[in-house]
């Protein structure tokens, strides 16, 4: 075999649905695996020439389902349980020579993707290029909410409460991760990304520059003294016109046609080693418009190839 047939033969898809809305302000984003799911996701992918199936679906313990009016003291132990198991479901996908797609959940699943992925690369240098509105960079010290959703990439590069360093602490450097198409956030969060020398390509860069050169760039950043590179993309960095399905909405954000066919850069390249989608709400969808994005958004990264409606 060759060309995409030859790629999606060394590509057989783990989809690993992490079904946490603790992490998040919108608790409804639990739902968003289970719904991707029972939609069909694995066959539409299959359509696109992806060979994908569901080998995990990580949910909160009954206990916590039960409660679901706790001390953020127990959210922080229900977030650090979740993220574990996921960390262990995308090392097991690994091992196993299977390209993980997780599924969330709120982005305080990323502690668990990434964390798994320095595990199963056993702890070589990569790259994240991470799509998102805001920037996830707060600590106990800084954050206005104390939501976890915006504490992953503090963990990920070192800062953080123990139990989720635990599982995702120190994974990236700092010179190894890109934002891009951030355009809310707060000082200080901020001013530990300036402070560590994070590269952030803020919205207004990618309207004046386009997104394919930002990207084109980013790409060079992270893969430069790295083994591989992952991704992860947060819904709510997509301009909520072609996103309804997400809690919150910034507006003037990435646009759907455009990250498709930036997506298209990094289709088929052997050193992706694997994508995060998260905080998809069904039931503030429209017309299934997100569910298809996330479809779309998997297959223009692995195959650069349109899906059949």
């Amino acid at each position: 075999m060759d060309g995409v047939d030859s790629f999606v033969s060394k590509r057989r898809v783990a989809l690993i649905g992490a079904a946490s809305g603790w992490g998040a302000g919108f608790r409804q984003t639990e739902n968003g695996p289970p719904a991707l799911r029972d939609l069909g996701l694995a066959r539409w992918l299959g359509r696109a020439g992806l060979v994908a199936g569901w080998t995990a679906m990580v949910e909160p313990s009954r206990f916590w389902r039960e409660h679901p009016h706790l001390e953020r003291t127990h959210v922080f132990e229900e977030v650090a349980e979740v993220n574990g198991a996921l960390c262990r479901a995308v090392c097991e996908a690994m091992a196993a020579g299977r390209f993980p797609v997780v599924l969330g959940g709120d982005h305080s699943i990323a502690m668990g993707t990434w964390g798994g992925v320095a595990r199963g690369l056993e702890r070589a240098p990569f790259g994240l290029l991470w799509f998102d509105a805001h920037l996830d960079a707060h600590t106990v010290a800084t954050t206005p909410s104390m939501n976890p959703h915006g504490m992953p990439a503090a963990v990920l590069l070192g800062h953080g409460e123990p139990d989720f360093l635990a599982i995702g602490g120190g994974a990236l450097r700092p010179e190894h991760l890109c934002y891009i198409g951030a355009r809310s956030f707060e000082p200080g969060e901020h001013a530990l990304l300036e402070r560590l020398g994070v590269r952030i390509f803020y919205m207004d860069e990618v309207h004046r520059r386009g997104l394919g050169s930002v990207v084109e760039e980013a790409l060079q950043i992270v893969t430069d003294g790295t083994v591989a590179f992952g991704v992860t993309i947060d819904l709510d960095g997509f301009d909520p016109l072609d996103a309804p399905g997400i809690g919150l909405k910034e507006p003037n954000g990435l646009r759907r046609g455009e990250m498709l066919d930036a997506l298209g850069q990094i289709a088929r390249r052997p050193d992706l080693c694997a994508l995060e989608i998260v905080e998809y709400i069904p039931e503030f969808d429209e017309g299934m418009r997100t569910a298809r994005l996330v479809r779309d958004l998997i297959a223009a990264a692995l195959v650069r190839a349109a899906v059949p409606a």
